[in-house]
């Protein structure tokens, strides 16, 4: 274990202020600053709000995860960072904070893609990642199925979402029915107290001539949405948990189904589910029913390496490490609409560390400035 590669992520995708450290495909630390709480008032998150929480948390941070896992900065074997997608503003953040770090420790960078490290992470929990895999990631803005051959080099996007993702979607519903934000976890809860088929909601794109692997959940929170109006305009009151547990059968079927035919059709024996939409127990559940007829074997990591993280951010840069990814170039920046096609950032200037190691050359100020931070 002692030669594998130690690498510290950072994630500021979103809301969340993520950083975790990884041996290997071994959690050693997991710290989450998260500033759902500021954003609960406004129903949504606020891109400029979830850039200042991020700054002020990045620090305390770091130093709380390097804590955890008992070392130093300067043992770290590199630093990787979401470079996409997400929020400009916030991925900025974070990629100027692994920037810096980066250069001050003298390590290489890697700029690595959102969707991959979702998938990533459940190395951390079941062990490497089986080749190809099939990954079903579901989340506040994805909806995706990948196939990934090699996780580091080459993601396959079989499907996505046309509109609406599941977890926006699950948003919405919860602001309809005034149950705050985020929605997700409230309505996993009540729907456990509701009935799943008390309401015949759409299926989006389950036709014989609709794509076989894309999403759309639009239609399905329109129609929510206007059944629960016409219950309000009656003056009858909305049950509440039985809309709940109604919708969310909607989604969970549909997300269920679709991954379920890729792996099929794919000839893949396995599935990965991904994302915050992931922690939702229906969603866990009828996978497992489905993927057990089926003869697939379901992979899902627990709920807390589901949602947004830093730990599944440095599995994705030890990943790289190991297999002798090239590094980024100081020239990386964040990209709101990186691909998934494109799993990590590289650049040609880190591929044999010279020009890294020659940027340090003369720097009298940066040396004494690293040496009273890392020594």
């Amino acid at each position: 274990m002692a030669d594998e590669p130690l690498v510290l992520g950072i994630e500021t995708s979103c809301d969340e202020t993520g950083v975790g450290i990884v041996r290997g495909t071994t959690l050693l630390a997991d710290a989450v600053a998260s500033s759902v709480d500021t954003h609960a008032r406004f129903g949504g998150v606020v891109p400029e709000i979830a850039s200042r929480a991020h700054l002020e948390a990045m620090v305390p941070t770091i130093e709380r995860a390097l804590k955890t896992a008992g070392i130093s900065a300067k043992d770290l074997d590199g630093i990787a960072v979401t470079a996409g997608p997400g929020l400009a503003g916030a991925l900025l953040v974070g990629v100027s904070a692994a920037k810096a770090y980066a250069y001050a420790l003298n390590k290489p960078l890697y700029g690595v893609n959102h969707l991959a490290s979702h998938i990533c992470v459940d190395q951390l929990e079941h062990g490497p990642l089986p080749e190809p895999t099939m990954a079903l990631l579901v989340s506040g803005g994805h909806s995706s199925l990948l196939l990934a051959p090699d996780i580091t080099a080459d993601v396959r996007p079989m499907g996505a979402t046309i509109d609406d993702a599941a977890g926006e979607a699950f948003d919405k519903i919860a602001r309809v029915l005034n149950l705050g934000f985020p929605g997700g976890p409230v309505i996993d809860r009540l729907a456990k107290e509701g009935d799943p088929t008390a309401i015949a909601f759409p299926r989006g794109l389950t036709g014989s001539r609709d794509p076989a692997y894309d999403f759309s959940f639009s239609g399905l929170k329109t129609s929510v949405a206007r059944w629960i109006e016409a219950k309000r305009n009656a003056g009858e009151e909305v049950p509440v948990r039985d809309v709940a547990a109604s919708f969310q059968e909607a989604v969970v079927d549909v997300l269920t189904r679709k991954a379920v035919r890729a792996c099929k059709d794919e000839g893949v024996d396995h599935l990965m589910i991904g994302g915050g939409v992931a922690a939702n127990s229906r969603l866990r559940a009828l996978a497992q029913e489905r993927c057990e007829r089926a003869g697939i074997r379901l992979r899902v990591p627990r709920p807390g390496l589901c949602t947004d993280n830093g730990a599944m951010v440095a599995a994705l840069g030890a990943e790289m490490v190991a297999r002798n990814r090239p590094a980024s170039d100081w020239e990386l920046s964040a990209d709101s609409s990186l691909p998934v096609t494109e799993p990590h950032v590289p650049g040609e200037a880190h591929a044999s560390g010279e020009a890294h190691a020659h940027a340090h050359d003369h720097d009298h100020v940066h040396e004494v400035s690293k040496k009273n931070l890392y020594s």
